[in-house]
């Protein structure tokens, strides 16, 4: 059972590595970027999908083709087999040995090991779950999204079992709405940009652990404009303080941090005694 409850009450708090770990010659939402990101004690696997034009799942960020794949191009405007003949960029863009990978991959890969949580992929989720679904892993799957009206019929009608977090920035919008409808609601990511934010008040941390919610924090910070926890992030805490950042998460009640540096924001937990030390026993 991966269901997230299950593996924070039996792990402590949650690693949710971003993207995979990259870095080198290693491009994010790959294979080796997830590989490495399980070596390194993740317990969540993030990644992004999209749907090409002939109705294919694949694992990329869209919007990210210039810096990724060194085309100015709209990726989903391609053919399932034109997207398997492309191959990933590394951070000086020189191309590199891996390739975009398919859903279906990344499902095979990862059944039994760990929980993926699926982004950008709403729109497409019909799709997603028929190949979720196929492989029987709906228990490894948790969904997180803005909480649009068009998004909760979706996951409503394609992904009533499975765990769903909305995502609320500053204030909680939506959860009571929520809870009456036919979604699993397991918690939600909780966006910041400023310490008086509703949603990081104790009363509304308090009140949603009161009502076994789990909650989602970031560390990452994958824009200076754009802070998404206040600046208690991994920057601060790889160049100042770990307190200062992943501490700070977990002090305040997170108990999933989303982090792009795996190893480092795991063992810090450890030392702290929130997590247990160890990494998912798999093999490939």
């Amino acid at each position: 059972m991966l269901k997230v409850m299950e593996q924070r009450k039996q792990r402590g708090v949650l690693v949710a590595a971003h993207r995979g770990t990259s870095g080198g010659n290693i491009p994010p939402n790959t294979t080796a970027s997830f590989d490495i990101a399980l070596k390194e004690g993740a317990d969540i696997l993030e990644l992004d999908l999209f749907r090409s034009v002939d109705g294919k799942i694949f694992v990329f960020h869209t919007g990210m083709e210039p810096s990724h794949l060194d085309r100015h191009i709209y990726i989903q405007d391609y053919t399932s087999e034109e997207i398997k003949e492309m191959r990933l960029c590394n951070g000086d863009l020189s191309q590199t040995f891996l390739r975009v990978n398919s859903f279906e991959e990344i499902l095979e890969r990862y059944k039994g090991k760990c929980i993926l949580n699926l982004d950008r992929c709403i729109d497409v989720l019909d799709d997603v779950m028929k190949e979720v679904n196929y492989h029987n892993m709906a228990d490894q799957i948790l969904l997180k999204s803005a909480p649009s009206e068009k998004a909760l019929k979706m996951v409503e009608a394609y992904a009533p079992t499975v765990d769903y977090m909305p995502i609320y920035k500053q204030e909680d919008s939506c959860s009571e709405k929520i809870e009456r409808m036919n979604i699993h609601f397991v918690g939600a990511e909780l966006v910041f940009s400023d310490e008086k934010a509703p949603v990081i008040q104790e009363s509304y941390i308090d009140r949603m652990h009161k009502k076994g919610k789990v909650l989602w924090g970031n560390s990452i910070l994958y824009s200076s404009r754009v802070p998404l926890s206040a600046g208690h992030s991994d920057d601060v805490s790889l160049m100042d303080d770990p307190a200062k950042g992943w501490g700070w998460l977990v002090d305040k009640g997170f108990d999933i941090i989303q982090t792009d540096w795996t190893q480092h924001c795991s063992d810090y937990l450890i030392e702290k005694g929130v997590r247990k030390g160890g990494v998912w026993n798999f093999s490939f």
